[in-house]
């Protein structure tokens, strides 16, 4: 058996009847569509969400949540992805947020934040928009430095 010589079990499929073929057809006329009225006329199309003037259920639920314009979104980069990427010698020197951005850590635009899980084994200076607490400690701990842009 190949792809090419593959068919449907026999009277599982039919032809459905043309629309709009003329009246021998059983579809001609009105073809399906019922007699005048919007649907019924050519170049119909609904709203996205249009309920037949039924008020719509993005209407009809309520607002609700806050977005804060001014929030800014940091990525998070935790010290042990940091210290697998020294063992794999990917990573040699100061990090840096190109550095970063080399290794697929973050991208060109965002903002970066040095996360605590992990342990850091090799003393490094880190420099990055922001760190936490436990990283920085981390850090000093190791012996490297922790820079904040």
């Amino acid at each position: 058996m190949n792809l090419n010589n593959i068919k449907p079990a026999a009277g599982s499929t039919f032809n459905s009847k043309r629309i709009g073929r003329g009246q021998g057809s059983g579809k001609g006329g009105t073809s399906t569509k019922g007699h005048k009225g919007q649907k019924s006329r050519a170049g119909y199309s609904q709203k996205i969400g249009f309920e037949g003037g039924q008020m719509p259920l993005q209407r009809r639920l309520p607002k609700f949540g806050f977005k804060n314009v001014n929030r800014k979104e940091f990525r998070a980069i935790n010290l042990d992805s940091i210290q697998t990427l020294i063992e794999n010698k990917s990573i040699t020197g100061d990090i840096t947020k190109e550095v970063l951005i080399e290794n697929g850590l973050a991208s060109k635009n965002e903002l970066v934040k040095i996360m605590g899980r992990g342990e850091l084994k090799s003393a490094v200076s880190i420099s990055a928009d922001k760190f936490t607490k436990s990283a920085e400690e981390l850090i000093t701990k190791a012996g490297g430095k922790a820079i904040t842009l």
